[in-house]
């Protein structure tokens, strides 16, 4: 038995992780698949010119990164007209969710999210012993000035917030943000999670000034830039939110081949203009392809399409059972009722007819296993 001692929280929690990677779920099968189309990944790839300073950087491997992510910083405050005080660099979304929560949430402080939003921010928030309250999704999209009513109602020190949604897809236009903030308690800071924002459309963003304390918002460069496996993320915020990161963030936390292809891939814009385009035809792809057996796209902002299936969450877990069958990688909303979809990651053309051809043989698989089950 081990020496440690767990503190009574620790203890007391799971020992899980919100998501099981597909390499896991290939552990299991006993076979790789042949598309990856569930973690919603950018398959397109990085910018080449991204790749080739990683490489670059490669021969100082042995140096640690800069602790204060400095040029990036300031290349990401010229990008966005605001001073580097207002960003902190982070190991992606996750990484800096955690420290947000970290730096506001302890035993019995409440927080606010959907029912069935992106779970790695409950994972931080039991973590750390707060208290998770959840509003329903309506219309398949988050709902905002809910999520802030029921913030009023609970004292909530957070609300987390995600624009565009996973997993939906769903958008709503930064003007409605923005507005919907007037009703904001006092002491409630919404986390604005636009992890898919290089792919939504221009009106998403709330036009709202960086250092409005009402809010902090979280971007990364592991969806539209296509760089997940480099973790790195920031965060845009009041100045004083800002500095507070420093208190708890892993200092040497980043890389510095992460920190050099982020600032190239910030820079080529047309390499990211060449992605939004592969992004929207593999989109439209998608839509035909689900069409043709039954299947309806919902409008996404994002570089992944939830297919309903207009059946049930039983149906579309049989779905996903069918097509790891088949050696395509996808995942579903977990909670009703927007688990009678599926959602499909936007990838190559390869990886689209994998999918199609795929589709038909994985229903008949979801057919015969509830048949099976009856």
């Amino acid at each position: 038995m081990s020496n440690a001692r767990l503190t009574p929280l620790a203890a007391s929690l799971p020992s899980t992780v919100p998501f099981t990677g597909p390499e896991e779920l290939e552990r299991r099968r006993g076979a790789p698949f042949t598309a990856r189309l569930g973690a919603n990944e950018n398959g397109f790839g990085p910018s080449p010119l991204a790749l080739a300073a990683m490489q670059d950087a490669n021969g100082g491997i042995w140096q640690y990164g800069d602790p204060t992510s400095h040029d990036l910083r300031r290349a990401l405050a010229a990008h966005w007209g605001c001073e580097a005080g207002h960003i902190v660099v982070g190991g992606g979304i996750d990484g800096l969710l955690c420290d947000l929560v970290r730096l506001t949430v302890t035993a019995g402080d409440n927080i606010v999210t959907s029912l069935g939003a992106y779970p790695t921010f409950n994972y931080h928030v039991a973590g750390f012993g707060g208290q998770i309250h959840t509003v329903p999704y309506r219309n398949d999209g988050e709902d905002l000035p809910a999520l802030i009513a029921k913030a009023a109602e609970t004292d909530a020190k957070l609300i987390y917030f995600a624009n565009p949604d996973n997993p939906m897809g769903s958008y709503v236009p930064g003007t409605e943000i923005a507005a919907a903030l007037d009703a904001l308690p006092q002491g409630t800071l919404l986390v604005l999670d636009e992890a898919y924002g290089e792919l939504a459309p221009e009106d998403a963003l709330t036009g709202l000034p960086m250092d409005d304390p009402r809010l902090i918002r979280m971007r990364t460069f592991s969806k539209g830039y296509g760089m997940a496996g480099a973790r790195i993320g920031y965060a845009m915020g009041h100045p004083d939110l800002i500095t507070a990161f420093d208190k708890v963030r892993n200092h040497f936390g980043l890389n510095r081949a992460a920190q050099a292809g982020a600032l190239a891939a910030l820079a080529d814009t047309d390499w990211l203009c060449h992605i939004r385009a592969e992004v929207a035809t593999s989109r439209a792809a998608l839509a035909r392809i689900g069409a043709a057996h039954g299947l309806t796209a919902l409008p996404s902002a994002t570089n992944f399409v939830a297919l309903d299936t207009h059946r049930d969450g039983t149906f579309a877990r049989a779905l996903v059972a069918g097509f790891a069958a088949e050696g395509i990688f996808i995942r579903m909303p977990f909670v009703a009722p927007q688990d009678r979809c599926i959602r499909v990651s936007c990838g190559p053309a390869r990886d689209m007819a994998l999918f199609e051809e795929a589709l038909p043989r994985a229903l008949a698989h979801a057919e015969a296993s509830l048949t099976a089950t009856a």
